[in-house]
């Protein structure tokens, strides 16, 4: 892939359908998750529902969607501030490079600024050095860790 043009980051609309659940269904195969339909089906409504807290934030060049950042608002009591809230970045593989993924942070920089809210932060997997390489010239990292516990059963 050959562009030398900058990325256009726009809202995801209604059009962008197809385009970013060939991406999702890549983001999701890069973590090693299973296949599942549902998921994004799931995740596309929740995108193209207004009143929705999960948002959807697309790249494109020449026409063509190669990169998104889903993303929230989040409060943080312990600080009294609030951000936004990073939940999944991910740029085709063959457009890594073009800046796409930096530009996309930088357009929820710009939307925490313009919001007043304090930061945006997101978390990756331990073992994505390439992605790190990109946020520790965009970021500090912190020193939190991370835990998730499932739902008690019933």
């Amino acid at each position: 892939m050959t562009t030398h043009n900058s990325p256009t980051i726009r809202p995801i609309l209604p059009a962008d359908e197809a385009a970013w659940r060939r991406l999702f269904r890549s983001y999701r195969e890069f973590y090693k998750l299973e296949e599942s339909e549902e998921v994004v089906s799931n995740a596309w409504g929740w995108f193209m529902d207004p009143t929705h807290e999960c948002q959807a934030i697309v790249a494109e060049v020449n026409g063509e969607i190669l990169g998104f950042a889903h993303h929230r608002r989040i409060s943080s009591p312990y600080t009294g501030t609030s951000g936004i809230f990073l939940d999944d970045l991910f740029t085709a593989p063959a457009a890594r490079g073009l800046g796409i993924g930096r530009a996309l942070i930088a357009r929820l920089t710009d939307m925490a600024a313009a919001e007043g809210r304090a930061f945006v932060q997101w978390m990756t997997a331990e073992d994505n050095h390439q992605a790190q390489a990109l946020y520790n010239t965009l970021a500090k990292r912190t020193s939190w860790v991370t835990y998730e516990a499932v739902p008690t059963p019933r």
